[in-house]
């Protein structure tokens, strides 16, 4: 399986946890330092992982991970999207154009590029799990966070649509909702004072007081999302918090767990 974002944050937690479950991990990243310290805490738990730096708005870049892994593994089994970056924090109004690009740049063209190496091989083999990961805004409005939010929202939509087009072909891809945790974001909002507003900040507050969302939490929904039990579920926006062990034994409904998250 391939991870990216795996130097830190979500990514780093769900590379851990996977290997712990005895996958072998693709560690993609900017970052060779955060990719050593991941690949080094994988290792010391007796798992196994293998680092590709590589820079997710680059197409080329990210392609040619892709095949250094296929010499090194085989294909690619199952995508894990989780690089992003938050972006300029505050009131629209007064951001700078330059600013944008980055966050659309990593979090969504990333994701498209990511996605974009692997489904041919899926497709072709007729078996694939692609987990894009979500986050904050992608559902709501939150003010101070509009660049952030439009590119999850944008994001959901294109795992809505791609789900569509693969789904005949055996591959499913999914978004994943990993709930509140302690990240270089956290502090981000934190550093942003005011800016981020008082609810952002209390939540921050929160989050760096108890860490969040607990791994493990993370880990068994994207262990579900990545495994054959989940060949039934595509095209959905599911977050750590729903009751989403259900989805093992029923179908959703076709309006559930989407975009405007109709969930009953």
């Amino acid at each position: 399986m391939l991870i990216t974002g795996a130097g830190r944050g979500v990514g780093k937690r769900l590379a851990i946890g996977f290997a712990q479950h005895g996958a072998s991990v693709g560690l993609l990243g900017r970052s060779q330092g955060e990719l050593d310290v991941t690949k080094l805490e994988i290792e010391h738990g007796g798992g196994t992982a293998h680092r590709f730096r590589a820079d997710v708005t680059d197409y080329e870049q990210v392609s040619a991970a892709v095949d250094r892994m296929g010499l090194t593994w085989g294909s690619v089994q199952v995508l894990i999207a989780s690089a992003a970056v938050q972006g300029p924090i505050g009131p629209f109004a007064e951001q700078k154009p330059r600013d944008w690009r980055e966050v659309f740049d990593t979090n969504v063209i990333g994701a498209l590029n990511c996605c974009r190496a692997v489904l041919p091989q899926m497709i072709q083999r007729r078996s694939g799990k692609i987990i894009v990961i979500s986050g904050g805004g992608a559902t709501e409005a939150r003010p101070g966070f509009a660049l952030f939010s439009a590119s999850k929202a944008a994001m959901v939509r294109f795992v809505e649509t791609v789900a569509q087009e693969a789904r005949d072909h055996n591959v499913q891809i999914n978004c994943m909702f990993p709930g509140e945790s302690y990240t270089s974001m956290t502090d981000e909002i934190l550093q942003a004072g005011e800016r981020a507003g008082a609810a952002e900040i209390e939540a921050a507050e929160k989050v760096r007081l108890t860490g969040g969302v607990s791994p493990e939490k993370q880990i068994q929904l994207a262990l579900f999302l990545a495994s054959q039990r989940s060949n039934h579920v595509t095209g959905k926006l599911i977050h750590v918090s729903d009751d989403w062990k259900r989805l093992e034994h029923e179908n959703a409904r076709p309006e559930a767990f989407t975009l405007r998250r109709h969930l009953r």
